[in-house]
């Protein structure tokens, strides 16, 4: 795979079609709403879905690990479906969780999904995580804010114009300020970069990056009159 770099606050910062964004000055690895266990959620409300959504998650997380080798993996948020699901993780993917980890540091970023900390599971869980210059939290805040916030929450994608069509992908979405990362769940779909909720908080514009199987898909996003006001 390709990866993508930006710099931000004088930081230089990968963007990984795999969904994964990575600092290598620190050895630092983001990923954003995982929502595992989403399947075994909706099953308990009589929505049935395979239930191998944690499985595909775990193993895509797994060769990203494996590509970057990161000493910290900040998960940002809404890593499991809903409260409880850590405690539905079936065994098997509690153990290559924690083996996948290969002694690196995890810290789980909270969200709505999942307001407290996963029980039963290595790593810390904090509200958000400062490091500067950047601050990792689950949804962004409007408003111009100082340079360097990384989020998820929104689910990001864009659709990009072909010869066959407009294709559609997840996508990253960043401008000088923040950059907001794709969900990686096996489960999880996506905000348009153009609903009123993504446009007011990149008011001046933003590129997005298309997730490609090999490699990313740069679509700059200009201002527009809704944007702007």
């Amino acid at each position: 795979m390709t990866p993508a770099p930006i710099h931000i606050a004088g930081e230089r910062l990968m963007l990984d079609p795999a969904g994964v964004l990575v600092w290598p000055a620190r050895k630092l690895l983001v990923v954003a709403d995982l929502h595992l266990e989403k399947g075994s959620a909706f099953a308990a409300t009589g929505r049935l879905l395979p239930p191998y959504d944690s499985r595909e998650t775990l193993q895509r997380l797994a060769l990203a690990l494996r590509r970057w080798r990161p000493a910290r993996i900040v998960a940002l948020g809404d890593s499991f479906h809903d409260a409880a699901g850590a405690a539905r993780l079936p065994p098997a993917e509690a153990t290559a969780l924690a083996r996948m980890l290969g002694g690196a540091e995890l810290v789980w970023v909270l969200g709505n999904h999942d307001p407290v900390a996963p029980d039963g599971l290595p790593g810390a869980a904090v509200e958000e995580l400062a490091e500067p210059p950047f601050v990792f939290r689950h949804e962004a805040r409007p408003g111009r804010i100082p340079p360097g916030e990384i989020s998820g929450h929104f689910h990001p994608k864009a659709t990009m114009p072909t010869r066959c069509g407009g294709v559609t992908r997840p996508c990253f979405l960043a401008d000088a300020w923040r950059v907001m990362l794709p969900a990686f769940g096996a489960y999880t779909g996506g905000l348009s970069v153009t609903d009123p909720a993504l446009a007011g908080l990149f008011p001046r514009g933003a590129r997005a990056f298309l997730l490609g199987q090999e490699r990313l898909f740069s679509l700059p996003l200009a201002p527009s009159r809704a944007r702007v006001a």
